[in-house]
């Protein structure tokens, strides 16, 4: 054995007792409120990995999509066709503002959806619901985010995710998220004229 291995041996065995003596620190299980924002892609698709993961262990699951249309996208043709069972997908949206050009219709489709999402959430049934592109909704003040907020404190039973997606998520609701990433954009396909493509985008 080189010095050189022995030298990065004895430096991963310190880093592996650090790591576990963290790691033994680390005992608590909750429900999570978690929030995926940001200009970049990847924050819904990220949301249904999360999803996906659910059905792999067998936790009943839901989704609730706040301003995607009736178009087939993967994920819940997916679920809908093979995974209905163990998550419910409901559509509520009808597209987004600038394609339904009706606030009013928009407004009464997200509060729709809003009681929803609060159903699914009370069912302590379910182990995980993804409020997708949720944010947009609030950014517009379809829903009011206080509400949204005091109903995560007070009613979201102690052990159920909450996944909330989409741009420009508020203030009120990261300060009360335990988990927030923001997605950044670098390069996207689209400023170079490449359209959303199946299995990328949807």
């Amino acid at each position: 054995m080189t010095d050189d291995t022995e030298r990065h041996n004895a430096k991963m065995a310190k880093k592996k007792a650090a790591r576990d003596k963290i790691m033994a620190t680390k005992t608590e299980e909750k429900g999570l409120v978690i929030v995926h924002t940001g200009k970049g892609k990847g924050k819904s698709s990220a949301a249904f990995g999360m999803i996906f993961r659910c059905i792999a262990h067998g936790y009943p699951s839901a989704v609730v999509q706040f301003i995607k249309g009736g178009m087939s996208t993967g994920e819940r043709d997916l679920i809908l066709e093979r995974f209905s069972d163990l998550c419910q997908f409901h559509t509520m949206g009808e597209g987004f503002t600038w394609e339904t050009q009706d606030k009013s219709r928009d407004i009464e489709m997200a509060q729709a959806a809003w009681a929803k999402a609060r159903e699914l959430i009370r069912d302590p049934a379910n182990r995980m619901v993804l409020l997708d592109e949720i944010n947009i909704a609030l950014r517009y003040d379809y829903i009011d985010v206080a509400e949204v907020v005091a109903f995560l404190k007070a009613e979201k039973p102690p052990m159920t995710h909450v996944v909330l997606t989409g741009r420009n998520a508020k203030d009120k609701l990261i300060e009360i998220a335990d988990l927030v990433t923001e997605m950044e954009l670098i390069k996207h396909p689209f400023r170079s004229g490449v359209k959303a493509q199946a299995g990328v985008e949807f």
